[in-house]
């Protein structure tokens, strides 16, 4: 778990990020085929989904009371800082142009 660039994280942001990537891979190693049956119980399948989902709310409450976007994304140090969000197709036409 390293920073790109990014705001230093909080000891709970850690630790919250920590036990989603544990959980993810717990789930992610004892996943099977389809059609097989899981080793998990049905349960415990419940209950590995509403950990990620309270640990996903919590980290938005986190972000949101820092400052930061939610849903924010990091960014390598070379990677071009965007002004403008808005992906454009064309062309800016000169002021002037109607057409």
């Amino acid at each position: 778990m390293s920073e790109m660039n990014g705001p230093r994280l909080s000891m709970e942001e850690r630790i919250l990020q920590a036990m989603k990537l544990t959980l993810a891979g717990v789930i992610r190693d004892t996943a099977t085929p389809h059609g097989m049956r899981h080793p998990l119980s049905d349960a415990t399948i419940q209950d590995l989904r509403q950990c990620l989902a309270l640990i996903s709310a919590r980290e938005r409450e986190l972000a949101q009371a820092a400052g930061r976007p939610a849903g924010a994304k990091p960014r390598y140090a070379d990677e071009p800082v965007s002004k403008d969000a808005m992906v454009r197709f064309h062309k800016k036409k000169p002021s002037g142009e109607d057409r």
